[in-house]
């Protein structure tokens, strides 16, 4: 096998690995499974992993790096509105429907916390540290302190919501906690913030 064959090969392994552990937990699919839903044999995976918790925390990371990327993208297109648009595509029924494709705190954060891997806590960790600062930069405030303050509080609520709303077996309940959840992040419209200029810290 070609090195550039083999880079693949682990690309491929970690992209699956971050899709299946959002929609089954850590716990709900094996390494034989991984492997059959990446195309490749069960024996090649120790040629790429230590474990399937060293696999885990890269296939963790991956996701947390995409994801910073596309909430800066969301913030960016929000305009004037940045957290609403980040509201709107974060409480939505999408990204409801498909764990596998969405927000990492929401789908793992609980099975992290089972975890005996200080790897994949340490991991989380410095993935939710970034995400915390792009929502700071947005919120409303008089203080950096207060928009941190807020901006972990959101953040808590968007996810806590999004489990929510997929752990319910009723659709309109399901629908109205995300639905009170952004009406109720988003403020009233005079609270409402906007990308800060380059170099600040606070709302525009």
């Amino acid at each position: 096998m070609s090195r550039e064959q083999a880079a693949e090969n682990r690309r491929r392994i970690v992209e699956v690995a971050g899709r299946l552990f959002r929609e089954r937990g850590f716990d709900g699919i094996g390494v034989a499974d991984l492997m059959k839903a990446a195309g490749l044999t069960h024996g090649g995976f120790y040629g790429h992993f230590r474990s399937k918790d060293d696999l885990a925390a890269e296939a963790c990371g991956r996701v947390l790096d995409r994801s910073a990327e596309a909430w800066q993208r969301w913030l960016a297109e929000g305009g004037e509105a940045p957290l609403e648009a980040l509201l709107d595509r974060y409480l939505s029924d999408r990204h409801r429907r498909h764990p596998g494709r969405g927000c990492l705190f929401a789908a793992l954060a609980a099975d992290v916390a089972r975890q005996d891997d200080p790897a994949l806590r340490h991991v989380l960790t410095e993935g939710l540290r970034p995400q915390v600062d792009r929502l700071a930069a947005v919120m409303p405030g008089d203080s950096d302190a207060a928009r941190r303050q807020r901006a972990l509080a959101s953040l808590s609520a968007m996810v806590g919501a999004l489990v929510l709303a997929r752990a319910v077996d009723d659709p309109a309940l399901s629908d109205e906690i995300l639905a009170a959840t952004r009406a109720e992040l988003a403020g009233p419209a005079q609270d409402r913030a906007t990308i800060p200029e380059e170099g600040s810290t606070g709302p525009a």
